[in-house]
């Protein structure tokens, strides 16, 4: 199993053993209180500073949920998940180094899993992790009493790792009340509580220890990061306040050997919320698809193509026949805004595209040119193949001077660079010949090979069409050039600041 906890998939043994899934946030909502009492605490801790007043009245909504998983039959050497491998590539780009998993190994066409959630309604809805269920050909429900009911999947959002289930409760049961989780700050006290591996129901302690963490895995990255122990089963299982309200779900862990080394991460229960309700009502969610890559806006970005402050997501390219062709978006455009909500990153653009409809009809405002505009998109709909907006990191960063000079060589697109570069025919542009590695283009990303396909959204063809273009930034007192650059059948932007010559 691997050592990096999924937030999207249960890692499950392949066999017949019982595992604890990811690190999970718990969802609750208290939808009649003709049923059942939610939880009670009274809003403050003992003057011991006990938590044991929550912990009574919460502990009983709190559940465990063991599924029957259906087993591929893999080989021995089975690469590691995408899911795998965004976990470490976050983590390794903080130099934070990661083990590989142990392989695994053949075995029954079954495994089981487990995990935790909680109840939101006295008649038996369940919130819990979509990674806890997935893939499951049978789902069963524990009550803390111990008594154990069949659960029916009402609904499951892969691309949030929430899922919501139903049982037939034999009584009105406990429920937990949902949190204001904007109300956190670093340092708050919070609980999680959920079975790790498969022990019984536990509960640890913690404090916030950063907010908006972005681990790459989906548009609705936001997560809590938590210093309280999480481990294998207390995926999908509730974070609480110290009023004993569910301000999230622990979802994932960092875990360089397997357990708990006090970096957990849970989904913000006002995320949650409106996510369990639409499943409730639909069983599923149809995300938006707007059908482009994106990348931050960064000051030389700004400074490159004429905006006033850092801020929105640069189009880098646009997907053919989507929402975002249709609409006329194009490289090099920024979006500043969705209908009348402001695009501040491209995690902003991700999550507002992520929220709408397919078929809904909305209005982006682009920066192209030098100026606004607006363009009117139907929202396409989204493939589980396809992210709403893939943002690309980008290390586009110089130091700013005053002449239009990058210190680069160019070199015209003959016939023999195009087929040692292997480009179409068709292949216009400038070749970069040379790279100074003591100037800005050095600094910003250049490398020898690369092609540039435009300079400030306006295309070139050769060195002399590179060359004036530099120039007329140079001569509009632009801090620096935005370049469209092809390597390696990609396409990205790269903003690079004037160096003094």
């Amino acid at each position: 199993m691997s050592h990096i906890l999924r937030n999207h998939r249960a890692a499950a043994l392949v066999g017949a053993a019982i595992i604890a899934g990811a690190a999970c946030l718990p969802f609750t909502v208290n939808l009649s209180d003709a049923f059942a009492a939610s939880a009670n605490t009274g809003g403050i801790l003992a003057s011991s500073g006990s938590f044991a007043s929550i912990v009574d009245a919460d502990k009983p909504a709190v559940v465990t949920i063991t599924t029957t998983v259906k087993a591929t039959d893999v080989s021995i050497d089975q690469q590691e998940s995408p899911m795998d491998e965004q976990f470490r590539q976050f983590f390794e780009g903080q130099g934070i180094p990661l083990p590989h998993p142990a392989p695994q190994q053949r075995g029954s066409q079954h495994a089981m899993a487990l995990g935790s959630g909680f109840i939101i309604s006295p008649d038996g809805v369940i919130v819990t992790n979509n990674h806890v269920i997935d893939n499951a050909v049978d789902i069963k429900v524990t009550l803390d009493d111990g008594t154990e009911l069949p659960a029916k999947l009402i609904g499951a959002d892969p691309k949030s790792d929430v899922a919501v289930l139903k049982i037939a409760a034999p009584r009105p049961l406990q429920t937990i009340a949902w949190g204001d989780s904007d109300k956190l700050k670093l340092g708050d006290q919070i609980l999680a509580i959920g079975n790790p591996f498969g022990i019984g129901t536990t509960v640890t302690a913690g404090i916030v220890s950063a907010r908006g963490r972005d681990l790459h895995s989906g548009p609705y990255d936001d997560f809590i990061q938590i210093d309280a122990p999480i481990n294998h089963g207390n995926s999908g299982g509730p974070l609480v306040d110290r009023e004993g309200n569910v301000v999230g779900i622990n979802t994932a862990i960092y875990s360089p050997n397997g357990g708990s080394v006090g970096v957990g991460f849970a989904i913000p229960s006002d995320e949650a919320k409106s996510i369990v309700a639409k499943l409730q009502k639909d069983g599923s969610i149809d995300h938006g698809y707007l059908g482009v890559q994106i990348q931050p806006v960064t000051k030389d970005v700004a400074d490159a193509v004429g905006l006033a402050k850092t801020g929105g997501a640069l189009v880098a390219a646009v997907t053919a026949d989507t929402a975002a062709a249709h609409a006329g978006l194009k490289p090099g455009d920024i979006v500043t805004a969705v209908g009348s909500q402001t695009v501040k990153t491209p995690k902003d653009l991700s999550r507002l595209v992520a929220d709408l409809s397919p078929g809904a009809k909305e209005t982006l405002s682009v920066w192209r040119d030098g100026k606004t505009m607006d363009l009117d998109v139907t929202v396409g709909g989204n493939e589980n193949s396809q992210k709403q907006a893939a943002a690309e990191s980008s290390d586009s960063q110089g130091q700013s001077s005053g002449q239009p000079s990058l210190g680069i060589g160019l070199a015209d697109l003959t016939p023999d660079v195009r087929q040692q570069l292997d480009l179409p025919h068709s292949a216009s542009g400038a070749v970069v010949a040379s790279v100074n590695p003591e100037k800005s283009a050095a600094a910003a990303g250049i490398q020898s090979g690369d092609v540039i396909v435009s300079v400030n959204d306006k295309p070139v063809h050769n060195t002399r069409d590179v060359k004036t273009a530099i120039a007329d930034a140079g001569k509009a007192g632009r801090k620096s050039v935005l370049l469209l650059i092809e390597r390696n059948g990609n396409k990205t932007f790269v903003a690079v600041p004037f160096a003094a010559t």
